[in-house]
């Protein structure tokens, strides 16, 4: 399984092939339960948000992809989280808070961003490719996945599918 995750995270990093679909929602897992440090220091749980639309983004500074989707990652923010929508970036950086947040400054991140661990990457299916996106609806199941790097277009459309659902 961790290698098939890693070959296809290679491969949608190359290509960008894979479509985003969102899975019947008895199909669905609940999503891996985590406690991260947010950047004050906070720890921050996934079970938080249990009832919100969640979309957690692993990502990192030297990711050229993930750098590509911020602009418009930090715009889906603005644009639905008043609607229950949170977006949860989880910084991948093993140089940890001394790169992550100059990074998160310079940039303008407006949502929360937490350090990932080993144990979060493993929980997730061993991230080794980035960016690597999740969906959760609003009971906690994971609803769809984005291997590689996305689109605002078909992001936009998993949310907004995702706010239409009863939890």
């Amino acid at each position: 399984m961790r290698k098939t995750l890693f070959a296809l995270g290679l491969f949608c990093l190359a290509s960008g092939a894979f479509a985003l679909s969102i899975k019947k929602e008895d199909a669905r897992k609940h999503a891996p339960e985590f406690e991260l440090k947010d950047r004050a220091g906070k720890t921050v749980k996934l079970s938080d948000y249990r009832g919100k639309v969640v979309l957690i983004d692993f990502w990192a500074t030297w990711c050229v992809p993930c750098k590509a989707e911020l602009p418009w990652l930090i715009e889906l923010s603005k644009k639905y989280e008043p609607e229950g929508v949170t977006l949860l970036g989880i910084s991948m950086d093993q140089d940890g808070w001394d790169v992550v947040n100059p990074f998160v400054e310079k940039m303008g991140i407006n949502y929360p961003i937490l350090l990932g661990n080993k144990r979060t990457a493993y929980l997730y299916g061993d991230v080794e490719g980035l960016p690597l996106a999740f969906f959760i609806d609003r009971a906690g199941r994971v609803a769809a996945i984005q291997l590689g790097p996305g689109s605002r277009r078909s992001f936009e459309q998993t949310i907004l599918t995702l706010l239409k659902e009863r939890p």
